[in-house]
Protein backbone atom coordinates (compact mmCIF):
# COMPACT_ATOMS: atom_id res chain seq x y z
CA UNK A 1 0.00 0.00 0.00
CA UNK A 2 1.01 3.67 -0.89
CA UNK A 3 1.58 6.13 1.90
CA UNK A 4 -0.59 9.14 1.26
CA UNK A 5 2.25 11.09 3.24
CA UNK A 6 5.11 10.25 0.23
CA UNK A 7 2.12 11.26 -2.31
CA UNK A 8 1.32 14.37 -0.56
CA UNK A 9 4.97 15.26 -0.15
CA UNK A 10 6.06 14.28 -3.56
CA UNK A 11 3.50 16.60 -4.79
CA UNK A 12 4.23 19.59 -2.26
CA UNK A 13 8.14 19.65 -3.51
CA UNK A 14 6.89 20.21 -6.90
CA UNK A 15 4.93 22.70 -5.93
CA UNK A 16 7.01 24.78 -3.51
CA UNK A 17 9.79 24.55 -5.67
CA UNK A 18 8.12 27.10 -8.26
CA UNK A 19 10.36 29.60 -7.65
CA UNK A 20 13.66 27.22 -8.72
CA UNK A 21 11.85 25.31 -11.48
CA UNK A 22 11.12 29.00 -12.88
CA UNK A 23 14.58 30.14 -12.93
CA UNK A 24 16.17 26.18 -14.28
CA UNK A 25 13.63 25.70 -16.78
CA UNK A 26 11.18 29.42 -17.25
CA UNK A 27 13.05 30.19 -20.13
CA UNK A 28 12.40 27.26 -22.94
CA UNK A 29 8.93 26.98 -21.02
CA UNK A 30 8.58 30.92 -22.01
CA UNK A 31 9.95 30.48 -25.40
CA UNK A 32 7.41 27.29 -26.50
CA UNK A 33 4.46 29.56 -26.21
CA UNK A 34 4.26 31.63 -29.50
CA UNK A 35 0.84 32.17 -29.75
CA UNK A 36 -1.93 29.77 -31.06
CA UNK A 37 -3.31 26.17 -31.08
CA UNK A 38 -0.05 24.76 -32.23
CA UNK A 39 2.00 26.50 -29.44
CA UNK A 40 -0.42 24.81 -26.93
CA UNK A 41 0.37 21.52 -27.91
CA UNK A 42 3.59 22.05 -28.45
CA UNK A 43 3.94 23.10 -24.67
CA UNK A 44 1.47 20.47 -23.25
CA UNK A 45 3.93 17.91 -24.93
CA UNK A 46 7.21 19.47 -23.96
CA UNK A 47 5.59 19.60 -20.47
CA UNK A 48 4.56 15.70 -20.73
CA UNK A 49 7.91 14.81 -21.90
CA UNK A 50 9.08 16.44 -18.61
CA UNK A 51 6.98 14.48 -16.53
CA UNK A 52 7.74 11.32 -18.52
CA UNK A 53 11.21 11.32 -17.81
CA UNK A 54 11.00 12.20 -13.99
CA UNK A 55 9.03 9.26 -13.89
CA UNK A 56 11.07 6.81 -15.55
CA UNK A 57 13.90 8.03 -14.07
CA UNK A 58 12.26 7.65 -11.08
CA UNK A 59 11.22 3.80 -11.54
CA UNK A 60 14.61 2.84 -12.79
CA UNK A 61 16.11 3.86 -9.30
CA UNK A 62 13.18 2.56 -7.37
CA UNK A 63 13.96 -1.04 -9.57
CA UNK A 64 17.64 -0.52 -8.60
CA UNK A 65 17.24 0.17 -5.04
CA UNK A 66 14.55 -2.48 -4.50
CA UNK A 67 17.56 -4.92 -6.38
CA UNK A 68 19.56 -5.30 -2.86
CA UNK A 69 17.66 -6.93 -0.05
CA UNK A 70 19.66 -6.49 2.78
CA UNK A 71 18.41 -5.10 6.34
CA UNK A 72 21.05 -2.60 6.32
CA UNK A 73 21.10 -1.11 2.81
CA UNK A 74 16.87 -0.64 4.01
CA UNK A 75 17.86 0.92 7.14
CA UNK A 76 20.21 2.91 5.66
CA UNK A 77 17.52 4.40 2.52
CA UNK A 78 15.02 5.36 5.49
CA UNK A 79 17.60 7.31 6.96
CA UNK A 80 18.58 8.96 3.80
CA UNK A 81 15.05 9.57 2.75
CA UNK A 82 14.55 11.36 6.14
CA UNK A 83 17.41 13.52 5.69
CA UNK A 84 16.82 13.86 2.32
CA UNK A 85 13.43 15.59 3.38
CA UNK A 86 14.96 17.54 5.47
CA UNK A 87 17.64 18.86 3.25
CA UNK A 88 14.94 19.83 0.72
CA UNK A 89 12.82 21.57 2.94
CA UNK A 90 15.93 23.70 4.36
CA UNK A 91 16.87 23.88 0.62
CA UNK A 92 13.56 25.35 -0.58
CA UNK A 93 13.16 28.27 2.11
CA UNK A 94 16.95 29.32 1.41
CA UNK A 95 17.63 28.47 4.49
CA UNK A 96 20.70 25.86 3.19
CA UNK A 97 22.07 25.51 0.04
CA UNK A 98 23.94 22.33 0.26
CA UNK A 99 21.34 20.91 -2.12
CA UNK A 100 23.30 22.76 -4.82
CA UNK A 101 26.03 20.56 -4.50
CA UNK A 102 24.65 18.01 -6.98
CA UNK A 103 23.48 20.42 -9.33
CA UNK A 104 27.47 21.09 -9.78
CA UNK A 105 28.08 17.27 -9.86
CA UNK A 106 25.15 16.77 -12.45
CA UNK A 107 27.03 19.56 -15.22
CA UNK A 108 29.25 17.04 -16.82
CA UNK A 109 26.06 14.42 -17.09
CA UNK A 110 24.40 17.31 -18.59
CA UNK A 111 26.15 18.59 -21.54
CA UNK A 112 26.35 15.84 -24.06
CA UNK A 113 22.52 15.59 -22.73
CA UNK A 114 21.89 19.29 -23.73
CA UNK A 115 23.91 19.13 -26.61
CA UNK A 116 21.06 16.04 -27.86
CA UNK A 117 18.38 18.77 -26.98
CA UNK A 118 19.71 21.48 -29.13
CA UNK A 119 18.68 19.17 -31.99
CA UNK A 120 14.98 19.43 -31.25
CA UNK A 121 15.33 23.54 -31.20
CA UNK A 122 13.39 25.39 -32.95
CA UNK A 123 10.46 23.51 -31.79
CA UNK A 124 7.88 23.27 -34.48
CA UNK A 125 5.99 20.40 -33.63
CA UNK A 126 4.87 17.99 -30.55
CA UNK A 127 7.20 15.29 -31.02
CA UNK A 128 9.95 17.63 -31.23
CA UNK A 129 8.82 19.33 -27.84
CA UNK A 130 8.41 15.94 -25.76
CA UNK A 131 12.16 15.25 -26.55
CA UNK A 132 13.08 18.26 -25.33
CA UNK A 133 11.24 17.28 -22.12
CA UNK A 134 12.78 14.42 -21.67
CA UNK A 135 16.41 16.15 -22.15
CA UNK A 136 15.39 18.56 -19.68
CA UNK A 137 14.52 16.04 -17.29
CA UNK A 138 17.89 15.24 -17.33
CA UNK A 139 18.94 19.10 -16.45
CA UNK A 140 21.51 19.89 -13.30
CA UNK A 141 19.14 20.92 -10.75
CA UNK A 142 19.92 20.37 -7.41
CA UNK A 143 15.84 19.89 -6.96
CA UNK A 144 15.08 17.04 -9.62
CA UNK A 145 18.10 15.12 -8.12
CA UNK A 146 17.79 15.03 -4.46
CA UNK A 147 14.26 14.12 -4.84
CA UNK A 148 15.27 10.78 -7.66
CA UNK A 149 17.25 10.03 -4.73
CA UNK A 150 14.45 10.58 -2.24
CA UNK A 151 11.72 8.56 -4.60
CA UNK A 152 14.68 5.71 -4.93
CA UNK A 153 14.39 5.03 -1.11
CA UNK A 154 10.97 3.75 -1.71
CA UNK A 155 12.77 0.66 -2.80
CA UNK A 156 9.69 0.03 -5.28
CA UNK A 157 9.64 1.24 -8.72
CA UNK A 158 6.32 1.81 -9.07
CA UNK A 159 6.11 3.58 -6.22
CA UNK A 160 9.57 5.57 -6.86
CA UNK A 161 8.00 6.23 -10.71
CA UNK A 162 4.67 7.59 -8.68
CA UNK A 163 6.37 9.73 -6.28
CA UNK A 164 8.38 11.47 -9.47
CA UNK A 165 5.22 11.68 -11.65
CA UNK A 166 3.32 13.36 -8.74
CA UNK A 167 6.42 15.88 -8.28
CA UNK A 168 6.47 16.83 -11.91
CA UNK A 169 2.92 17.41 -11.85
CA UNK A 170 3.78 19.60 -8.41
CA UNK A 171 5.76 21.62 -10.68
CA UNK A 172 2.94 22.15 -13.40
CA UNK A 173 1.31 25.18 -11.95
CA UNK A 174 4.24 27.33 -12.26
CA UNK A 175 5.62 26.19 -15.54
CA UNK A 176 2.61 26.29 -17.51
CA UNK A 177 1.93 29.76 -15.43
CA UNK A 178 5.42 30.77 -17.59
CA UNK A 179 4.14 29.08 -21.01
CA UNK A 180 0.90 30.12 -20.73
CA UNK A 181 1.57 33.99 -19.37
CA UNK A 182 -0.61 33.55 -16.55
CA UNK A 183 1.38 36.00 -14.47
CA UNK A 184 -1.00 36.29 -11.29
CA UNK A 185 -0.51 32.45 -10.54
CA UNK A 186 3.29 33.15 -10.61
CA UNK A 187 3.08 35.92 -8.29
CA UNK A 188 1.56 33.27 -5.77
CA UNK A 189 3.14 30.44 -6.20
CA UNK A 190 6.48 32.52 -6.08
CA UNK A 191 5.24 33.83 -2.18
CA UNK A 192 7.59 33.80 0.86
CA UNK A 193 4.95 32.03 3.20
CA UNK A 194 4.00 29.57 0.75
CA UNK A 195 7.35 28.14 0.39
CA UNK A 196 8.07 28.21 4.20
CA UNK A 197 4.63 26.41 5.03
CA UNK A 198 5.61 23.76 2.91
CA UNK A 199 9.50 23.72 3.44
CA UNK A 200 8.53 23.72 7.14
CA UNK A 201 6.22 20.79 6.16
CA UNK A 202 8.54 18.77 4.75
CA UNK A 203 11.26 19.41 7.40
CA UNK A 204 9.07 17.47 9.87
CA UNK A 205 8.05 14.89 7.66
CA UNK A 206 11.83 14.28 7.54
CA UNK A 207 12.38 14.33 10.59
CA UNK A 208 9.61 11.71 11.53
CA UNK A 209 10.90 9.81 9.40
CA UNK A 210 14.50 9.86 11.42
CA UNK A 211 12.54 9.32 14.55
CA UNK A 212 10.69 6.32 13.28
CA UNK A 213 13.72 4.75 11.63
CA UNK A 214 15.51 5.02 14.82
CA UNK A 215 12.78 3.71 16.63
CA UNK A 216 12.52 0.48 14.59
CA UNK A 217 16.17 0.09 14.52
CA UNK A 218 15.90 -0.04 18.43
CA UNK A 219 13.14 -2.17 18.34
CA UNK A 220 14.85 -4.79 16.24
CA UNK A 221 17.74 -4.69 18.63
CA UNK A 222 15.79 -5.41 21.56
CA UNK A 223 13.56 -7.98 19.98
CA UNK A 224 16.95 -9.68 18.58
CA UNK A 225 18.53 -9.43 22.24
CA UNK A 226 15.49 -11.05 23.73
CA UNK A 227 15.71 -14.20 21.21
CA UNK A 228 18.93 -14.42 22.16
CA UNK A 229 18.28 -14.49 25.92
CA UNK A 230 15.75 -17.10 25.27
CA UNK A 231 17.85 -19.37 23.16
CA UNK A 232 20.45 -18.78 26.47
CA UNK A 233 18.06 -19.65 28.76
CA UNK A 234 16.34 -22.91 26.64
CA UNK A 235 19.94 -23.79 26.31
CA UNK A 236 20.74 -23.52 30.58
CA UNK A 237 17.48 -25.37 30.81
CA UNK A 238 18.70 -28.44 28.86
Amino acid sequence: MIDPALVASAFALGLAGAGHCLGMCGGIAAALNLGGQRSRIVTLSYHSGRISSYTLLGGLLGLAADSIDIAAWTMGLRYLAGLLLIGMGLYIADWWRGMALLERAGTRLWQPVQRLSSRCLPVRRWPQGFALGLCWGLMPCGLIYSSLAWAATAQNAATSALMMFLFGLGTLPAMLATSLGAGRLQAFLRRRGLKLVIAVLLIASGVWTVYLTIAHGSHLQHGGQGAHQQMDHSGMDH
